[in-house]
């Protein structure tokens, strides 16, 4: 399994995936933080993205998704990461910590972490 960050999920969503990301998600199932649906659902608020929780399209991909709560064990390893980011990037690193998925992301700092499993 692997754990997506928001951006990757919804380059899953609109295809838009680089060609790497794209035969890595095609190999593996895939998963998610809770807080993946809070961030979707403030970047549709502010204008950020034309996607809403409500989008057929986006529905269709939660139905493959499984979808990791936010717990005590994450919130601590959330405090114990080796870079800092916006809360939500640490709990979705957090995350593939906790549960020992290997993380798709973009995200330079999160990349340059030494603990968190990156695919």
């Amino acid at each position: 399994m692997l754990n997506l960050d928001t951006h990757i999920l919804l380059h899953g969503v609109h295809d838009t995936l680089a060609p790497a990301e794209r035969r890595s998600l095609a190999a593996d199932l895939w998963g998610i933080s809770a807080i993946v649906l809070w961030e979707i659902a403030k970047l549709a608020q502010l204008g950020r993205i034309a996607l809403s929780l409500d989008s057929p399209r986006l529905l269709h991909a939660l139905d493959r998704v499984h979808i990791w709560p936010i717990d005590l064990e994450i919130c601590r390893a959330a405090a114990r990461l080796d870079f800092r980011s916006d809360p939500a990037d640490e709990l979705i690193a957090a995350t593939s910590i906790v549960h020992r998925v290997p993380l798709v992301t973009r995200d330079r700092r999160i990349r340059r972490s030494k603990r968190v499993p990156l695919a």
